[in-house]
């Protein structure tokens, strides 16, 4: 049984042709010739089975013959806006696996502590889309770009919002157990910051507009193990 093939074509119902990135790879690495199966997914809920068309030194072209809408494996809204690490791998890392485990939203934090200002959309972007095509998820998350706290937590319009901190006094609930009493189906976001933790005033700040402080358990996580985890128990709660 030949192995399925899957490709990221945005718009893939109302195109022909393979994207550049994806069409190299068709043509230059598995060696796709005219008429071969293949299998699209446009990042917002469909699979589509074509087959290969023309082919050339760099472009694939393809036939869709079947449409095949998905839906997501979990309810509601996953958003996780997290401070990015010094080092960007780890935070390349959580950005792949939560697209394995399923998310809808992520969004960069800078913050008063952090250690990273800048950081590379287009790449993180890439790392998404090879997770989603590795886990077969029908639905891409939206990547946003770098945006400054206060600008996030005044703007943010999720049904439930929280903020994970490590100052033991300041009243927290736990997440997990939060979780348990939302409906399945709301829009859920939760804040994650830097190794230093947000600031007092951070804090304070995202309590008055509405994001309730939480705890992810006993353990002191690492920023991009704290994501995860978040990212993991919302969608367990989400499959209930």
């Amino acid at each position: 049984m030949k192995e399925e093939r899957y490709f990221y074509v945005p718009n893939a119902a109302e195109g022909k042709e393979l994207p550049e990135e994806e069409a190299t790879h068709a043509v230059r690495v598995l060696r796709l010739s005219e008429g071969d199966t293949i299998w699209l997914m446009d990042g917002v809920g469909n699979f589509y089975r074509a087959d290969v068309g023309i082919v050339t030194k760099k472009r694939c072209l393809y036939n869709i013959v079947e449409t095949l809408p998905q839906q997501k494996t979990w309810s509601g809204k996953i958003h996780l806006a997290i401070a990015p690490t010094k080092m960007m791998e780890r935070i390349e890392w959580m950005a792949e696996k939560s697209t394995e485990i399923g998310f809808d939203e992520l969004t960069f934090l800078d913050c008063k502590f952090s250690e990273r200002h800048v950081i590379r959309i287009d790449r993180i972007e890439r790392i998404v889309v090879s997770a989603m095509k590795q886990s077969r998820k029908a639905f891409m998350p939206v990547v946003n770009e770098l945006t400054a706290f206060k600008d996030f937590v005044t703007s943010c319009n999720a049904d439930y919002k929280f903020i994970a901190h490590c100052y033991n006094d300041r009243e927290r609930v736990d997440f997990f157990d939060r979780l348990k009493s939302l409906p399945v189906d709301a829009a859920v976001c939760v804040l994650i910051g830097p190794e230093g933790d947000f600031s007092f005033d951070e804090v304070e700040l995202a309590r008055a507009n509405g994001f309730e402080p939480i705890t992810l358990g006993n353990s002191r996580l690492r920023t991009e193990t704290a994501g995860l985890m978040a990212v993991t128990m919302a969608q367990i709660q989400k499959r209930m």
